[in-house]
């Protein structure tokens, strides 16, 4: 579709897909979900100002204002793929250096890190939160001003071709891939489609002359990578004075560097601008209650940050929650964290989820979180240092006042 009429000398866009979010002048995109059918607010949008509504529903509006009404109605076939095409149309008028990151583990940290460094000398426009997928990468997208010199686009994929569909609508003519390692194996089948899947956006990159920023002690990625060109860097070691927590940072504050260096920002720079990042997304945090220390990385889990965080935690208690989406490999997996966890003689232990009644744990486990808080109200803990880590589907950090 044409969308010259809605971008055409235009500064910024406005567009919304919440019918509670508008403003004059915006563009509201309609969407349906299984729980939700954002056709029904068509009217109220256009009433409170919208300059135009984008629409898959087949009947026409039939209320007083009808005629008026559908003449600011666009009607597509699918308004999340209408989405998409605009977002795609409005960032090919963009003429700045756009950056994908993607990865099974540290993409949001390593996105944080990034827009931190290159903020030290340019406008940056960056993925907030975790709009990482089919309907997040669009509406960042079009959250670009003509006024942003670069934008990071983070992506995420559960599925073989989820990348793919993602890098066609973003067109990256730069990535990186943090690693890849063992997530997602019920959506992707296997760790070589978890490999296929991101090499996706090494594939577009090379199909379109672009660049990829790449670990060079990563052997999955050098084979991924093949003669896609490259801008290279090594793991490293956490420098001092940072708020993140966890050696396994170390890889991603280096390709936070490597992409600042690239695009003219100095080391020394760099390093001051992720000495003051203070995460505040449960990944990476260390938190000082007043009853013990605790890490928080409660946002995601897998085998891969599993394993790499109980490595690199020096502490007493384990809050383990149970790690999804792995399918058939679930029991192995659950099993191999347990067996860690033994040879760790890990003092403490509280697991969550189901998955963990199937291994050998001779650990308290609870179902849920709720029961966790239960035992937790009823059994203090006090004077511990604390890894909270589990996939958040757990909520674990609901129990975060309890500790």
């Amino acid at each position: 579709m044409d969308w010259s009429f809605l971008i055409k000398n235009k500064e910024s866009l406005c567009v919304t897909t919440d019918s509670r979010k508008i403003t004059p002048g915006c563009v509201f995109v309609a969407l349906k979900g299984e729980h939700f059918d954002g056709n029904q607010f068509v009217a109220q949008a256009l009433e409170l100002g919208a300059a135009y509504a984008i629409t898959d529903a087949e009947q026409p509006l039939t209320c007083s204002q009808a005629k008026d009404y559908n003449e600011r109605i666009i009607r597509v076939e699918n308004s999340l793929l209408a989405l998409q095409d605009l977002a795609r149309a409005w960032r090919r008028t963009l003429d700045i250096p756009v950056i994908a990151i993607t990865g099974t583990n540290g993409k949001t940290t390593t996105k944080e890190l990034t827009a931190a460094v290159l903020s030290k000398k340019y406008n940056v426009h960056y993925t907030q939160g975790n709009y990482n997928n089919s309907l997040g990468v669009p509406l960042t997208l079009l959250q670009i001003t003509r006024a942003h010199e670069m934008a990071i686009i983070e992506m995420g994929a559960s599925h073989p071709g989820d990348i793919k569909e993602l890098v066609e609508i973003a067109e990256p003519n730069y990535g990186l891939i943090t690693n890849v390692g063992r997530a997602h194996l019920q959506g992707f089948g296997s760790f070589e489609g978890v490999q296929r899947t991101k090499a996706e956006l090494y594939d577009y990159l090379h199909a379109h002359d672009g660049f990829c920023f790449r670990n060079t002690d990563n052997p999955y990625l050098a084979q991924m990578a093949g003669d896609l060109k490259t801008v290279a860097y090594t793991t490293g070691t956490m420098p001092d004075g940072t708020h993140l927590v966890g050696s396994y940072n170390a890889e991603n504050v280096s390709a936070a560097l490597c992409v600042g260096e690239f695009f003219g920002v100095s080391r020394e720079e760099g390093l001051a601008a992720i000495r003051a990042y203070v995460p505040s997304n449960n990944r990476s945090q260390l938190m000082q209650t007043e009853k013990n220390t605790v890490v928080v990385d409660a946002y995601n889990a897998n085998p891969t940050s599993m394993t790499a965080a109980i490595n690199s935690f020096k502490g007493d208690c384990y809050i383990l929650g149970a790690m999804r989406e792995l399918g058939e490999y679930s029991h192995l997996e659950h099993q191999n964290i347990v067996n860690m966890l033994l040879e760790r003689k890990a003092d403490k232990v509280l697991l969550v989820g189901e998955e963990y009644r199937e291994t050998t744990a001779p650990y308290e486990i609870f179902d849920n979180v709720e029961a966790l808080s239960a035992y937790l109200q009823a059994h203090p803990l006090r004077d511990h240092r604390i890894l909270l880590k589990g996939s958040r589907s757990n909520q674990l950090e609901k129990i975060i006042p309890l500790l």
